[in-house]
């Protein structure tokens, strides 16, 4: 990788370590191996790099274990934006982002024969939902994304079909969320036990009995969207689990994925399409119009 401007100034030791999150084994590995190169030469850790150096980094099968897993199906991947480090697919409804088991077939599993090279879980939809989701081709920026995703700099967006009109065009929940006893496979707001979480709601169009809102999230507990606008008394249509009256897909999707990536530091934005939300969406206008924009 060339060095940017930013990082100017900054020894070896601190990039390896701070920049790029190289785990203490794998660093000691690099050094004794001399197998990190600046501008094609080994060099100290204390070294001050400039921008514009080229930066070499060797992996032995030592340093990251090779995993397998059982390839899924290419032809059910729909390939957003891919590069030598990364891979973003648009999800479809209906199916798992990683299985339960070893055995089990999931989103993973066919990401991981579409590329030919196993991959690696950066953040995960719920099954019923849709739209952009990100891997990592390699162990070496796995936790370079996982860190940049607990700083909050990946930003995930979703579009929702709610039910009713919210009492404002923007909001922000930050209701605690926690299971629910009841129901293993639900969760609720529990705002004395629950985990903190914070969704931005944003209304895009309404309508006689539904709105269409826009969702960040601020930070990623299992169903939060879902149980967030349901505990307000606005749950998404569709939803099997949230809804009373649930009728048709999930209308949930994650439409964009915004983010800078971590090595090459350009600002990566994809946007997912989805046929089958779309047409969700004609159903519940009752004859009004909406402009899709994804």
């Amino acid at each position: 990788m060339t060095i940017p401007k930013n990082w100017h100034s900054l020894t070896l030791k601190e990039v390896l370590e701070e920049q790029l999150l190289i785990p203490r084994k794998i660093r000691h590995f690099l050094r004794t191996k001399k197998h990190v190169l600046i501008n094609e030469q080994f060099s100290h850790w204390q070294t001050k790099l400039n921008a514009g150096d080229d930066l070499t980094l060797i992996f032995d099968e030592e340093d990251y274990p090779p995993k397998t897993i059982p390839f899924g199906e290419p032809s059910l991947v729909e390939e957003l934006y891919q590069d030598e480090h990364i891979i973003i697919v648009n999800k479809p409804e209906g199916m798992k982002t990683h299985g339960n088991d070893a055995t089990e077939l999931a989103l993973l599993n066919h990401v991981s024969a579409h590329v030919q090279q196993t991959c690696y879980v950066v953040h995960r939809l719920d099954k019923e939902t849709s739209g952009a989701v990100l891997f990592a081709k390699n162990p070496f920026i796995l936790p370079i994304l996982n860190r940049l995703l607990e700083d909050k700099r990946i930003s995930r967006e979703y579009w929702a079909l709610v039910e009713g009109k919210l009492s404002a065009k923007s909001l922000v929940y930050k209701d605690k969320i926690g299971r629910d006893r009841h129901d293993r496979r639900k969760r609720l707001v529990d705002n004395r036990a629950g985990q903190y979480a914070e969704t931005h709601i944003q209304t895009l169009k309404t309508f006689p009995t539904t709105s269409l809102v826009q969702c960040r999230l601020k930070t990623g507990r299992t169903h939060q969207i879902r149980v967030h606008l349901s505990h307000h008394g606005h749950p998404i249509l569709g939803d099997p689990l949230y809804h009373p009256h649930a009728q048709g897909r999930l209308l949930l999707h994650a439409y964009k994925l915004t983010f800078t990536h971590p090595l090459t530091l350009q600002t990566i934005t994809v946007k997912a399409p989805s046929t089958s939300f779309e047409q969700g969406l004609d159903t519940f206008k009752r004859g009004q119009h909406i402009k899709n924009n994804f």
